[in-house]
């Protein structure tokens, strides 16, 4: 098989050696390029030397090809799956992470601390309408009756130290919207 050329090697084997590798490799295009590169390879055998079996050669040639292929894809599977299951662990830590931060927990001594402070700063009467109306529930015709004042002053005192209280914890406004405002 020395005088024999690129053309006749391909007529005549190209397309068993496709089905054959595409059957393995099941990949369209890395099954051209494997059968290919191994009718090249054959062909330049052929010119250096004499094969007296040219389809074995061809066939070992496919196989170790075709071997090639899939290992490196079994490779690229198993340090993708290692980077997925990273993925996964990561993003389940963070999930986690995040459903354990308790706000309330984390800020709670110290929005305690500022709102008390603010309140004792505030007038008498606008802090007990606060206090009345947001620690004790009460609506504002209990808080209007109880302290002899209109339901409007009521809503004056109680939007008063909502004003004060937003500017002294505006470093904790989301917190602070959830726990106080309705």
């Amino acid at each position: 098989m020395s005088n024999i050329s690129f053309s006749d090697i391909y007529t005549n084997y190209y397309k068993r050696s496709f089905l054959f590798v595409k059957s393995y490799v099941r990949d369209d295009m890395a099954a051209e390029d494997i059968v290919s590169e191994s009718l090249i390879n054959l062909w330049e055998t052929s010119k250096k030397e004499k094969v007296e079996y040219p389809l074995a050669l061809l066939v070992q040639m496919l196989k170790n090809g075709s071997l090639n292929y899939l290992k490196h894809q079994d490779v690229k599977q198993a340090v993708s799956e290692s980077i997925s299951s990273k993925m996964d662990r990561d993003l389940y830590y963070r999930i986690s992470t995040l459903q354990a931060c308790d706000l309330e927990e984390i800020f709670s001594s110290e929005i305690t601390r500022i709102v008390n402070d603010t309140l004792q700063a505030l007038p008498e009467q606008t802090r007990r309408v606060f206090e009345m109306s947001r620690y004790e529930c009460r609506t504002v015709k209990e808080i209007s009756e109880e302290l002899s004042i209109s339901p409007k002053g009521v809503e004056y005192h109680i939007t008063r130290s909502l004003k004060v209280l937003r500017v002294a914890l505006k470093d904790y406004l989301p917190v602070f919207y959830l726990l106080f405002l309705r």
